[in-house]
């Protein structure tokens, strides 16, 4: 196989009786003599921090807007490096002072602002290990996660301390302070107290600490942050990522930015709004402080995220393919409104760009002509600035993707990655059309294989090789948090099973085509473990089975059901429609009457919003073997489902969408 930018270093290797086959070994073409680590002398990304705050003490370093309240907001108001180092330096003394060490752990818990990066360098100052505490893994998860990882001290922004205090009885044999973001109250306070907690507010807190207080010293071998992750079986697990895979992550994307594009300085300006609490973007924040550049945050609210953009007008962007499928949707709406005589203009503008793009132009030399005159407007919706797009956490549609890149003026890569790789382990690379569509090729500390699947027919070392993705390198999590069991079923010799099925390309790019295991993410990121979902929507008694898919390119699931036929006739009589069967399956109200009360049997045993149903098809056959949709043991097979079912999801996908516009 001929592959431009990836190199093989490994041969490929049979299948044995004990294991599939698996495809050769390969590394990205910038890292064909080694595997980018972390150099000597490094041991903290607390390390980065003070070199940009020495480097440039008074540049702008996080940003935010004063609201009035929620509608009006004034413009950006920044605290510089120094001030951020100054107030990470005096909580991480305040915290010594509180009984925390070296090693001990201490909770984040909000949505992204100034408070929480200076909280996570306080960590990092200390060689305290940081764990994010978000609510979005179900029930209880912040409980479980205080308890799990014994965390000590939690900093917890204002609107959740209700969220904290209220699990407080079943966690304060770890948690004995708790700091806000901002103010708190006395009857907080006195709540907090009655268990043995003591709550203080930010500023009552940072002036418990000094500024001339001794740092530990560090090791690259030190945890930095537990993330914890949803699992499979309900129980969030723990990640544990060191200094040296972090620092190691951010050298690499340091590396590849550098060599495709342009290397982020002073000069550059990150929009911060995807969660701090994922290892995407805090990888990328982490990044940007290294470099000194500037982070704006948004408001917390995503109706005014556009407006946030505009007003912070900044030079990188990372977004999830949900808001750029937004953008892109804006865009094309203005665009089209704007006449005929303009979208035939636009049209020919695109063609040519696009067609020098494919020929090799780089995206800033493809047309600086037209770029001024027609794709300088695109460039407006993110501010006018951006150079830098990064996209991630979901397969980004192939139609937008080129669209952004022809069209914005601005590079844009998509990328792939785990918690487990410490964030992206593929990236397509900047100006390289032929990886629209993939993840790219491995990042430079970490190099891939793919494994064969039999049972799912997928084939490492077939012409167009297909397996599990599997990952060995310097920036893989070191297992999860006592948990030895869940981290031997994923560490095999040394190759991490991302559980993710992929499809090497002519050019050295993977394609994400399938997840090995049934959990699939949505458009937003959210993961579903469909299997759970099935086995709760079973008890239904209206229905005798159920397949329910979710496209990750969609935000939403749909489902095929086969109804149960008395409860759908028994309807049919109390509603003076036709008692028939099959034409009861076609009828409008009867479904909407199923997906009801699918829906409400969901909602009673807990299921999230993004697993609720948004639209089903009535199958009036149960599902057989015969149509090869179920294993002799009454299995669904998924695969033969989507195909078999593919014209009536794409039809329950649309009809859903137009009931929501």
């Amino acid at each position: 196989m001929s592959v431009t930018y990836a190199v093989e270093v490994e041969e490929s290797r049979p299948a044995t009786e004990k294991k599939p086959s698996a495809g050769p070994v390969y590394r990205c073409i910038y890292a064909k003599d080694g595997l980018l680590d972390l150099p000597e002398g490094k041991h903290s990304p607390w390390e980065f921090f003070s070199d940009s705050v020495e480097r440039s003490p008074n540049s702008r370093m996080l940003g935010r807007r004063q609201t009035k309240d929620s509608k009006q907001a004034g413009p950006y108001v920044w605290i510089t490096y120094q001030e951020a180092y100054d107030a990470a330096v005096r909580i991480g003394s305040a915290m010594r002072s509180r009984g925390v060490n070296p090693g001990d752990r201490c909770g984040i818990y909000g949505s992204n602002c100034p408070e929480w990066i200076i909280a996570m360098e306080a960590c990092n100052s200390q060689a305290v290990t940081y764990v994010p505490l978000y609510d979005t893994l179900g029930a209880n998860a912040v409980e479980f996660i205080i308890n799990h990882a014994e965390v000590s001290i939690a900093f917890v922004q204002e609107n959740k301390l209700p969220a904290i205090l209220s699990c407080l009885p079943a966690c304060s044999s770890y948690l004995k302070t708790i700091v806000s973001f901002s103010y708190v109250s006395s009857t907080q306070k006195k709540e907090a107290e009655e268990l043995g907690v003591s709550l203080f507010s930010w500023e009552e807190f940072s002036g418990l600490g000094s500024l001339d207080c001794e740092l530990p010293p560090k090791q690259k071998t030190d945890i930095c942050t537990i993330m914890y992750t949803s699992g499979t079986t309900g129980e969030p697990k723990g990640v544990i990522l060191t200094n040296r895979a972090i620092m190691t992550e951010v050298l690499s994307i340091d590396q590849l930015i550098d060599i495709t594009d342009r290397a982020c300085s002073e000069e550059d300006t990150y929009f911060s709004f995807l969660p701090l609490a994922h290892v995407y973007d805090q990888i990328m924040e982490t990044y940007f402080i290294k470099r000194g550049s500037s982070i704006g945050f948004w408001r917390g609210d995503v109706r005014y995220l556009m407006e946030d953009v505009q007003e912070l007008k900044p030079t990188a962007f990372c977004g999830v393919p949900r808001v750029y499928d937004r953008i892109y949707t804006g865009i094309v709406n203005k665009i089209s409104s704007g006449g005929a005589i303009r979208n035939k203009l636009f049209q020919y503008a695109y063609n040519y760009k696009l067609g020098n793009m494919e020929i090799g132009f780089p995206q800033d030399k493809a047309s600086p002509l037209l770029d001024k005159l027609v794709f300088d407007k695109v460039r407006q919706a993110l501010g006018g600035k951006v150079r830098l797009m990064l996209s991630g956490a979901a397969p980004l549609p192939r139609h937008v993707e080129e669209f952004l890149r022809v069209s914005c003026c601005s590079n844009l890569s998509q990328g792939y990655g785990l918690t487990e790789s410490c964030g992206g382990c593929f990236t397509s690379l900047a100006n390289v059309m032929s990886m629209i569509g993939t993840v790219g090729v491995p990042m430079t500390t970490i190099e891939a294989r793919l494994e064969s699947v039999p049972e799912m027919g997928y084939d490492a070392l077939s012409s167009v090789p297909r397996g599990e993705i599997c990952l060995r390198g310097n920036t893989l999590f070191s297992g999860y948090y006592k948990r030895r069991d869940l981290t031997d079923e994923v560490l095999v010799d040394g190759w991490f099973h991302t559980g993710d099925i992929g499809e090497l390309q002519p050019d050295g790019s993977m394609k994400i085509i399938d997840r090995k295991k049934n959990i699939f993410k949505l458009s937003q990121g959210e993961y579903v473990a469909v299997e759970n979902v099935e086995n709760t929507y079973s008890r239904c008694p209206h229905i005798t089975s159920i397949w329910v898919y979710g496209n990750s390119f969609e935000s939403f699931l749909v489902a095929v059901v086969v109804p149960e036929r008395k409860a759908l006739e028994d309807w049919a009589m109390e509603h003076d429609e036709a008692v028939d069967f099959k034409s009861l399956c076609e009828n409008r109200k009867a479904r909407k009457y199923i997906l009801d009360e699918l829906n409400s049997t969901g909602q009673r045993h807990q299921l999230r919003g993004f697993e609720m149903l948004k639209a089903v098809y009535f199958e009036p056959t149960p599902f057989d073997m015969e149509r090869d949709l179920i294993t002799p043991t009454f299995k669904l097979k998924r695969p033969q489902l989507l195909k078999y079912y593919k014209d009536r999801i794409d039809q329950l996908y649309s009809e859903a969408k137009g009931s929501k516009a």
